[in-house]
């Protein structure tokens, strides 16, 4: 009953319109001045400054930057070019090209919103110049930048390692091939939507155009392997792997002459406003972690899912069904925050890998940035594509099938995310 009264109270403030990480640390609040325990908001202060000063977290403001940096300059939209080359012709054409090019992109920015609100704006002026719907394509970008805090580097992975201990380059590895199946499936139901939509597709692109499109590409191909392969061979730590990627991006632009020194000012504000809201739901959220483990929650729910014999199966159709219903409610971050302390307790009893876990976890926080009222892709896209966000909604629908999918599909089937780091880097190393 404290269980449901406490995420009561918090989805109330939500729905009230409450900030998220007041609503995360106000609910702590209030609970502990009902029960008469005020002694202990002491360690409101100390709960929100430890949350925040994990070397780890370093890499979230970095990679935020990275991809701000890389949406500024012309990057994305040599990556699109090269990918309009590939598959341009394949059915469906540019809803392909979308998918292609947000897989790519994927290695360098590690945030869905980067994705939608950068990259997504090229590939929805592309679409719609060449005959798509605007709602469609659309879809097409909100469905798409999904893919990238899945294939890594990830913002939620790293997030997700800092709060549960497990190794970020474990997580990063694990989510490559899942991002991968990710973007085949939605390439997939594009293909299927093709002729019934009636989705130009461009002429096959000759070899001379593959082959300019490579060469303008090359530089902005190569951050994914210059990231995955130094943190892969320990050249540098995933934290490090977030400057790099901030330096290689400015570096880029400033080659390209896409990016001016006048341009850093506003960039960087950018990232701090981005970054400092982020950390300060992270603050809130670990005292309100912090009160959740007060309050015995993850043993009472221990005691009650070993009391009426659930399994591990069971477990991970529970995990799913919440998720999926606060991701309708909850930023993707704040999610994980208010969650992961309970769940990481759990899973050991059941027998789940962490680093699987955090593979499903992120799948599910994927689906909730395509979900109403609070998808935060949607909000992204909705913002220059002016299509109405429950339209946009109703048409990302066969994305969320996709993903749902794929998520089911990690969540029972742990070697399609662990074979491809237990090969690099070892089983349980």
């Amino acid at each position: 009953m404290l269980t449901l009264a406490i995420f009561g109270t918090l989805l109330v403030m939500l729905m009230l319109d409450v900030p998220i990480a007041v609503a995360i640390g106000l609910t702590a609040v209030i609970f502990f001045v009902g029960q008469g325990q005020t002694g202990f908001l002491t360690m409101l202060p100390q709960r929100m400054y430890s949350g925040t000063t994990g070397f780890t977290l370093l890499a979230i403001p970095f990679f935020i930057l990275a991809g701000n940096l890389m949406n500024t300059g012309g990057t994305t939209q040599r990556l699109f070019r090269f990918a309009r080359a590939l598959v341009g012709h394949v059915p469906g054409g540019l809803g392909q090209v979308s998918v292609v090019s947000s897989m790519i992109f994927s290695g360098m920015s590690g945030s869905a919103v980067a994705d939608a609100a950068g990259l997504g704006q090229i590939q929805h002026r592309a679409m719609v110049d060449a005959g798509y719907k605007p709602t469609i394509s659309a879809a097409i970008v909100a469905g798409a930048s999904t893919i990238g805090p899945v294939i890594p580097p990830s913002i939620p992975f790293v997030l997700y390692g800092a709060i549960t201990s497990v190794s970020v380059s474990r997580l990063f590895l694990a989510g490559a091939v899942p991002g991968v199946v990710m973007g085949v499936a939605m390439m997939i139901a594009i293909w299927i939507m093709a002729k019934p939509r009636e989705l130009p597709n461009d002429p096959r692109a000759n070899l001379r155009e593959i082959l300019d499109s490579t060469y303008a590409a090359f530089l902005p191909l190569m951050a994914p392997v210059i990231i995955i392969g130094g943190i892969t061979t320990g050249f540098f730590t995933p934290t490090e792997a977030s400057v790099i990627a901030s330096l290689y991006a400015a570096g880029l632009g400033f080659l390209y002459k896409d990016l001016r020194i006048k341009d850093l000012p506003a960039i960087l504000f950018a990232s701090l406003k981005q970054t400092c809201g982020l950390m300060f739901i992270i603050a809130t959220a670990n005292f309100f972690g912090w009160f959740t483990i007060f309050e015995r929650i993850p043993d009472a729910l221990i005691m009650q899912l070993t009391s009426v014999g659930a399994s591990a199966t069971a477990f991970l159709w529970i995990v799913i069904g919440i998720i999926l219903v606060l991701g309708c409610f909850l930023d993707g971050n704040a999610i994980f925050l208010i969650t992961l302390p309970i769940f990481m307790k759990i899973c050991p009893l059941f027998g789940i890998d962490m680093v699987n876990f955090g593979v499903v976890m992120t799948l599910l926080i994927m689906i909730g940035n395509l979900t109403p009222p609070v998808g935060m892709c949607l909000f992204a896209v909705e913002s220059f594509a002016k299509v109405g966000l429950w339209n946009l909604a109703y048409e990302c629908l066969p994305y969320l099938v996709a993903i749902l999918v794929v998520t089911i599909l990690c969540a029972f089937v742990p070697e399609i995310a662990l074979w491809l780091p237990n090969y690099v880097m070892g089983a349980g190393s």
